[in-house]
């Protein structure tokens, strides 16, 4: 019975001290992804690292063929199907020879029938459950969740992908990065295709207006896993520093209709900053009516229609709710409404705003005055 993903990570766990795995992400063929994985794989082996090829794909490109035969080969496994042989790599083999370093191309390769695994990246899980560690290489077209925006943009249809949480398990990700012109030419020199192929390939794939946008689909994929890590770090070192390289503002909402006004001000801003965006309201058991329940539910959803993660918490007090939430978050910027400004509830308003910026860590706070409801 085929694993869950669920039990692919389970099994693939870091902690567990599997291998590490380290990915060549690109957004086309011939940016350079296996041959920055083999420039790795030489540098490794001449340090002394016991590295093998389990699988490369060298596509005719000779300067890749000329790097790839500097490096063991464990021979690939010969599969007879619909009366045709495939050549598929050899897990037991590479298992059977223990290297401490081994070359996967081509992440999401689909094998054919009667391989131990369906996918390759079932293979790679396989290798790193062994403690061995995986350098592979991987388009950001084969990313899931990607795939139907590559449809729009390139007008392709990706038939082998890899699942958004086989990603997770990844412990460092390098982005092979060429810009739209430089890779054109290179594909005009013959380096990718051979010369009789290129001003088709230039005519359809490698045109800008598919290049650019899946150049920045990638580069989005790389800050991703580059935040993710920082947070990581954070947290293990728990240094209870605001630390993000990008901007990270938090709006603060009640049950208000006029919190709408302060979640278009946030969008503003973030839109602005290019920075991300996150909308959070306190639950403190106040707005159990039908009317709040209604009013918060259309809060919520203009905050997800003009692009925010929407977070619900639950707490005794808002500032010490918050508070907690920008630290988990990492948040720069808060973005507080002003509504109640007279009399005890203008002395309950500025406590809790006191006892915000006395909880929280350093961030830039804005108290908006909400259009009245």
């Amino acid at each position: 019975m085929p694993k869950t993903p669920e039990q692919w990570l389970e099994q693939a766990e870091p902690s567990k001290k599997g291998g590490v795995f380290k990915l060549f992400l690109g957004y086309a063929p011939g940016v350079g992804k296996t041959y920055s994985m083999l420039s790795e794989a030489v540098r490794r082996h001449s340090r002394g690292e016991d590295v093998v090829i389990g699988v490369v794909e060298t596509h005719g490109r000779k300067a890749v063929a000329e790097l790839a035969g500097q490096i063991e080969t464990v021979p690939r496994k010969k599969l007879e199907y619909k009366g045709a042989l495939f050549d598929e790599m050899d897990v037991d083999a590479i298992l059977a020879r223990k290297p401490q370093v081994v070359l996967v191309d081509e992440l999401a390769h689909t094998n054919v029938e009667g391989s131990k695994h369906r996918k390759r990246y079932e293979d790679v899980f396989e290798l790193l459950d062994a403690g061995i560690d995986v350098l592979s290489t991987m388009n950001i077209q084969h990313v899931e969740s990607i795939t139907p925006m590559v449809q729009s943009i390139a007008g392709i249809t990706v038939r082998e992908t890899v699942p958004d949480w086989v990603l997770k398990r990844v412990d460092e990700v390098v982005m092979s990065d060429l810009t739209p012109e430089a890779l054109q030419a290179r594909m005009r020199r013959g380096d990718i295709y051979p010369l009789e192929r290129v001003e088709r390939a230039l005519g359809n794939f490698f045109r800008p207006g598919n290049l650019i946008p899946l150049r920045e689909l990638a580069l989005r994929q790389v800050a991703q896993a580059v935040d993710r890590s920082l947070e990581s770090y954070l947290e293990k070192e728990q240094t209870g520093r605001a630390v993000a390289v990008r901007e990270r503002i938090v709006v603060c909402i009640s049950s208000n209709p006029a919190a709408q006004y302060l979640i278009a001000r946030g969008a503003r801003m973030a839109q602005a900053m290019d920075g991300e965006f996150y909308v959070v309201y306190v639950d403190m058991g106040q707005d159990n009516t039908e009317a709040n329940q209604k009013s918060l539910a259309a809060n919520i959803r203009f905050a997800e229609n003009v692009g925010a993660s929407v977070a619900r918490v639950t707490g005794n007090s808002v500032a010490e709710a918050v508070a907690q939430y920008v630290r988990e978050k990492h948040v720069t910027q808060v973005v507080f409404g002003r509504s109640a400004t007279k009399g005890w509830k203008r002395y309950f308003y500025l406590s809790a705003i006191h006892k915000f910026l006395r909880d929280s860590p350093a961030v830039d706070v804005h108290i908006v005055t909400q259009e009245p409801s």
